[in-house]
């Protein structure tokens, strides 16, 4: 027996022989500076890092917390659909991979939809949660976003969607490839109903989510780095044998290209969005000095047109 294991209790707290356990999740290193963060002040800060201001990913209920009034906002049920359609294997099961990111992040897919109100307008926001295998579309996903489309119809609400993808999921096939004219046709009821659709692109959205509705938004928001595009850009660069711009694919790339109208910072999104759907849904003002009693026209209307 060591002689270090007969030191007297008094004297082993002296020195600190006791030992203090450290709670976990206390601090969270930036990917972009590896700057450590305290949790509190990234949570508080919406996971924008105090040091670089590097936009980190937001799960899906802490995007729709973020975005609708903190009172009256309700979770959607979706549907239910088959889970494993095409019994897929590789290194492991699909059914196995749908249980392991279902415990992980406590969703049942990778989209999430809620119904509420934001600076008091109706409003519908559909996010997605990159945790769940790549916040990949394949039935579960093309399920949320009609049902979004749908309640946004009924309740004469506003839709806004924030996608996190990494594209179609591959372990449903041509299933998955189906979603993309599925939710293609989603948005164009609600553009018929004369309600907008605004898209905040966030990081990553790639893939068959870039290529269907995360691009058919009345209006594009992006989030400051935000990677958007289709095709990787080692595989771009494969292909024509170029090399890119350090900043492709960015969102800041794309504002400079017309791609997307907007990059907002996440701090300031919710009251854009609101500013936003307030001028789109309520009824323009007379013209100043007009007195011909012509109706207004809500300019989500006349964006459907």
């Amino acid at each position: 027996m060591s002689w270090l294991t007969n030191i007297p209790p008094k004297i082993r707290a002296l020195v600190g022989g006791t030992r203090q356990e450290v709670p976990e999740h206390l601090w969270e290193k930036c990917p972009q500076c590896e700057q450590m963060i305290f949790h509190r002040e990234l949570e508080a800060a919406l996971h924008v890092c105090s040091h670089c201001g590097h936009h980190m990913r937001l799960d899906a209920a802490g995007r729709i917390a973020s975005i609708l009034d903190p009172n009256g906002w309700e979770t959607l049920d979706l549907a239910p659909c088959v889970s494993d359609p095409l019994r897929f294997r590789d290194r492991k099961r699909y059914s196995e991979r749908l249980r392991e990111s279902r415990g992980a992040t406590g969703g049942e897919d990778a989209i999430a939809v809620a119904s509420g109100t934001l600076g008091g307008t109706p409003a519908v926001v559909a996010a997605f949660d990159f945790r769940f295998m790549g916040g990949s579309m394949g039935i579960a996903v093309g399920n949320g976003i009609l049902a979004a489309a749908d309640r946004a119809v009924a309740d004469r609400a506003a839709l806004i969607v924030f996608p996190s993808s990494g594209g179609a999921r591959m372990q449903e096939g041509i299933l998955s490839l189906v979603q993309m004219p599925r939710t293609a046709i989603a948005i164009e009821r609600v553009r018929e109903a004369g309600l907008p659709y605004i898209v905040v692109l966030t990081d990553p959205t790639t893939g068959g989510v870039s290529a269907s509705f995360a691009m058919l938004g009345d209006i594009a928001i992006a989030e400051p780095g935000a990677v958007i595009g289709f095709a990787g850009r080692r595989v771009i660069e494969e292909t024509i044998r170029e090399t890119l711009p350090d900043n492709f694919q960015r969102a800041e790339y794309l504002l400079e290209h017309g791609m997307v109208d907007m990059v907002v910072p996440r701090a300031e999104l919710r009251e854009t969005l609101a500013d936003l759907i307030d001028m789109m849904m309520n009824p323009l003002a007379p013209a100043d000095g007009g007195d011909d009693g012509e109706l207004a026209v809500p300019a989500g209307a006349a964006l459907a047109e």
